[in-house]
């Protein structure tokens, strides 16, 4: 269940205070300035300019983010340096994370199963990248958890969350990511040129909605319906935010109705712009100091 214990045994270093402001605001106030967030809308309305570098470091820096969450809660560690510098310099700092003292080993081991897979996404595309990869960006796994789970109701004003504090937490923290990442590479292949490029994407997709399909079977196993169901609607509305009837998400349960595989009236995936991406992530803007990533991502579309 979802712990309302504070993160700060865990807590790299102490956020400014400016931040710190940000970061508790409520995400739902953001969501009446949400169009105007940074590139989103230029991301929107310009994705058939993007190039295929733009795509795949966009892509690069989601599975940063993956990358470290997994990395951190199964090995207690994140990326090196040689495996996040990049063209634009040294890569951001990462505050938070901690390694999950795991009790139930088909999450534990499904946990490590998870994290190998994101490094090896990471590793992939700054190989395809080459010289071009963008570092990794500054990340937050500390207040960025806390102030998501106010704003989609799974704690009180006051309460906090931590997703490295025992499996389920984990598990809850790893659905935020999984379906988003889904909708992120379905959203942007139409923009991919390569072909090459399109089928490692196609490739990684498929993969990330592995993962997403398991974490959902996982929370429903273990009764976790409600928390998830949150967040889904949560992400639906900073979804619908920049495309009005875009939110394209759905919990794991539809009343009755079991829904593990996402999915729309054709059981299509549901696909997201990067602009839609980006608020999710984001938190809206500039209210939640840009949640998951407080210095924004690096790269044109950020």
């Amino acid at each position: 269940m979802v712990s309302p214990h504070a993160t700060g045994a865990h807590t790299d270093t102490l956020l400014s205070n400016r931040r710190t402001l940000l970061r508790t605001a409520s995400i739902s106030t953001a969501l009446a300035g949400a169009a105007s967030l940074g590139l989103s809308g230029r991301a929107a309305a310009q994705s058939d300019a993007l190039t295929d570098t733009d795509i795949l470091n966009f892509a690069l820096n989601l599975e940063y983010l993956e990358a470290e969450y997994y990395l951190m809660a199964t090995y207690g560690r994140g990326l090196t340096e040689a495996d996040s510098i990049g063209a634009d310099g040294k890569p951001g700092y990462v505050n938070g994370g901690a390694k999950v003292e795991f009790v139930n080993k088909t999450i534990q081991d499904f946990a490590f199963e998870i994290a190998d897979d994101e490094y090896n996404h990471v590793l992939f595309l700054r190989s395809a990248l080459g010289s071009a990869a963008v570092a990794r960006p500054a990340i937050d796994l500390n207040a960025s958890f806390t102030t998501l789970a106010r704003a989609a109701g799974l704690v009180g004003p006051n309460g906090s969350f931590n997703p490295f504090l025992n499996d389920l937490d984990f598990l809850i923290g790893a659905f935020i990511f999984e379906d988003v990442g889904v909708t992120a590479y379905l959203g942007a292949a139409a923009s991919i040129a390569s072909k090459a490029y399109l089928t490692a994407a196609g490739g990684i997709l498929a993969v990330e909605a592995y993962h997403a399909s398991s974490i959902r079977l996982q929370l429903f196993n273990h009764g976790l319906k409600g928390p998830a169901n949150k967040i889904s609607a949560l992400r639906a509305k900073l979804s619908a935010a920049i495309v009005p009837g875009g939110g394209d998400d759905e919990g794991i349960t539809d009343g009755s109705k079991l829904t593990i595989v996402p999915a729309d009236a054709n059981s299509i995936a549901y696909a997201r712009t990067p602009a839609q991406v980006l608020n999710i992530v984001y938190g809206g803007g500039e209210a939640s100091g840009h949640l998951f990533f407080p210095d924004r991502m690096n790269g044109t579309i950020r």
